[in-house]
């Protein structure tokens, strides 16, 4: 499955951490979202804006998405998000919690 990251997985030691292996990070964008504080937690979300986010897509196995489904909680559902990397556009998923803030993530 094609991933969006935005927050902590885009540092690759992170990301190979808890996928259980390296996975090539993709450099792109999500338009149409902002990067926010989750509620009552340290972490980023996504919110509907105008703009874009900057992260990087990554295609996870099943395996490695069992894994990352864990380290994301149940806060996070994954949800369809559009992605523009070099001139093209492509769907991907992006873990994203309801309790957005609009306080942006740093």
């Amino acid at each position: 499955m094609r991933l969006f990251l935005y927050g902590t997985l885009l540092r690759p030691a992170v990301l190979a951490r808890f996928a259980g292996r390296a996975l090539p990070l993709v450099p792109c964008e999500a338009p149409g979202w902002r990067r926010v504080r989750l509620r009552g937690t340290p972490f980023p979300t996504l919110r509907r804006a105008r703009g874009a986010v900057a992260g990087a897509m990554v295609d996870a196995d099943a395996q490695a998405l069992r894994r990352l489904n864990a380290y994301e909680g149940m806060r996070y559902r994954l949800r369809r998000v559009t992605l523009r990397a070099g001139g093209r556009t492509t769907g991907a998923h992006a873990w994203i919690a309801a309790a957005a803030t609009h306080r942006p993530w740093p």
